[in-house]
């Protein structure tokens, strides 16, 4: 029986008819989260000394943060480093496995799989933070180098 219907039912005095409409808007109210038992996703502290933003404020705007640095990088060719995902994943990568994606309970992943949201960046992005190579002590020439040099 359709809401409308239950409480405009002949014969149902008006405070039962109330008590039914809050009873209903109450359930509707609940949040999932809270009915489905699920906590809230622990995340591993980031590397680096402070966020370059606020915590609350990265919680709320990080993807707009980055669909703006994407825009200036990728279609104005401006190139930062403050709102950069490559700085992101560079200190929030896991201590264990090394990304912020792989698990369930890596940074990125462990919000995202939380609030059901899909993530996309990583269709095109690394997860892990890329190694440099340790700087060389020995200068070393390419064998086109060598073969220019000695034959002079």
């Amino acid at each position: 029986m359709g809401m409308a219907r239950l409480a405009n039912w002949p014969g149902m005095g008006k405070a039962l008819r109330l008590a039914v409409l809050l009873g209903a808007a109450a359930m509707l109210a609940v949040p999932l989260q809270a009915t489905a038992g699920v906590g809230k996703p622990v995340l591993e502290r980031g590397k680096g000394e402070r966020c370059v933003e606020d915590t609350e404020y990265m919680r709320r705007h990080h993807m707009d943060l980055l669909k703006h640095q994407r825009d200036k990088t990728m279609r104005q060719g401006i190139r930062t480093t403050k709102h950069s995902l490559k700085g992101c994943v560079e200190c929030h990568a896991s201590s264990k496995t090394g990304s912020v994606a792989s698990t369930k309970e890596d940074f990125c992943a462990a919000c995202h799989v939380y609030s059901g949201v899909k993530l996309d960046c990583w269709d095109c992005h690394a997860t892990k933070p890329k190694k440099t190579p340790a700087p060389s002590t020995t200068q070393q020439t390419s064998p086109l180098m060598e073969s220019q040099v000695g034959g002079l």
